[in-house]
């Protein structure tokens, strides 16, 4: 197994620039979103499982390094094939959560029905990402859970093997992780669990429907049907075999740069129908910017018109999505304005700042607001763009340098962490070898 975990060496990186239309028909990765939550429903559950075409990267590494952690068996030898057994669950065990929203929010819930002491840390900037909702929340489950001040990472779970559950009240606006990662593990809690959100709008809301998608195709019983309100039965989960839908949000650099030069890309494996992942949506934005979107038997593809324009939307629900139309953003006919996403400050980074920043360095008319941004696309030049270790913003920058020659990217390795080969496969598409 690679190891994803330990430092890496920076990587800078020229984004390579089109000089003809893209034309590309793709299988891309698996969904990190499918892969880590199926790793966990498979750990928590009564027979083995096994996850087919599922993402290898350093997220999924990771979630897959810490059930191992705490006693579940987890193969991941074969790429295209991983196979979970569950296992009594003990401690004392450590956790390196990376930079992974994930696992900071999905194991802690889990750590919990373990018997022993479960140490969770990361990344430096991990410990910025937002917790304390979900702490707060295992505490008055009676979970034991020792914090720094902060109340951030490094965490500390003192599972006493079981779980009571009940009802918890939650303010899940700064991540619906927050409430997921109670959800997943909710099954095995002696009396289940009910979460209540009390707060602004929970962002990502197809993540939610896709944690109940999964949790009910894992045998639980799950009642959302009151807005705001989940409720979850406690019960046995199957075994099973998952399929991973390829990632859409790893997918979308690759639609733009069909947008960008005119071009064609499809993306191949796509479900026809039934999709976990926000795909409607994801057309409409696309429509509305300018490109042309089929859904076939061969898979999604993304044709461009020869323009792109610009897009006033609200992207609560698909706000991994921003740095990537930001970019689009950028080369449009006119201005766009981006609503809805002053969550996503907490992210890998803070990426509106970021954005703004690094965009603005380049020459752009961005305005940054508490949830959006506001752009007026001008001529841009090429230069160093900073990526903050995120892999949207190494994205980000990819996209417009299609269209703007000379950007570069002080760290391109930081994609790593949901597509290892992104820099090899964005290459040879933009210069028509792939």
């Amino acid at each position: 197994m690679r190891n994803l975990t330990a430092t890496r060496p920076r990587q800078p990186w020229t984004a390579p620039t089109a000089s003809d239309p893209v034309s590309a028909s793709l299988r891309l990765p698996g969904s990190k979103s499918i892969t880590n939550r199926a790793l966990v429903l498979s750990a928590l559950g009564a027979g083995p499982s096994t996850l087919t075409r599922p993402l290898r990267a350093r997220d999924t590494e990771l979630m897959a390094a810490a059930l191992r952690a705490i006693g579940a068996h987890v193969s991941i030898a074969d790429d295209d094939r991983w196979l979970v057994r569950p296992h009594q669950l003990v401690g004392p065990a450590h956790v390196d959560v990376g930079l992974a929203g994930t696992i900071m929010r999905f194991v802690p819930p889990v750590a919990g029905l373990a018997e022993g002491q479960v140490t969770l840390d990361g990344d430096l900037h991990a410990r910025n990402r937002p917790l304390g909702p979900l702490i707060e929340a295992l505490r008055s489950l009676g979970v034991r859970v020792d914090t720094p001040a902060s109340g951030s990472l490094p965490l500390v779970v003192m599972g006493a093997g079981r779980v009571t559950g009940g009802e918890v009240v939650i303010d899940a606006s700064a991540s619906s992780q927050l409430v997921s990662g109670l959800l997943l593990a909710a099954p095995r809690f002696d009396r289940g669990l009910v979460v209540r959100h009390v707060g602004p709008p929970v962002p990502s809301a197809p993540h939610l429907r896709m944690t109940v998608q999964m949790l009910r195709a894992a045998g639980a019983a799950v009642d959302d049907s009151t807005p705001d309100v989940w409720a979850v039965e406690p019960g046995p989960l199957t075994g099973r075999s998952w399929e991973v839908e390829p990632d859409l949000s790893g997918a979308v650099p690759f639609f733009a740069a069909a947008l960008v030069t005119g071009g064609e890309m499809t993306l191949r494996g796509w479900p026809p129908q039934g999709s976990a992942q926000p795909v409607e949506l994801l057309r409409t934005l696309l429509q509305q910017m300018g490109a042309e979107v089929a859904l076939t038997t061969e898979g999604l593809t993304v044709r461009g018109t020869g323009s792109v324009r610009g897009l006033r939307a609200d992207l609560s629900d698909v706000s991994e999505l921003t740095p990537a139309l930001t970019a689009l953003a950028m080369l449009a006919d006119s201005p766009s304005v981006f609503t809805g996403i002053g969550h996503i400050r907490g992210h890998e980074t803070d990426r509106l700042a970021a954005l703004a920043r690094e965009f603005t360095a380049l020459g752009a008319d961005v305005t940054e607001s508490p949830d959006g941004l506001e752009i007026r696309p001008r001529p841009l030049r090429g230069g160093m763009f900073r990526t903050y270790q995120d892999h949207r913003m190494a994205h980000a920058a990819a996209v417009a340098g299609l269209a703007v020659p000379g950007i570069e990217l002080d760290d391109v390795a930081c994609t790593s962490k949901t597509m290892p080969e992104f820099p090899a496969l964005w290459s040879a598409v933009v210069t028509g070898k792939s």
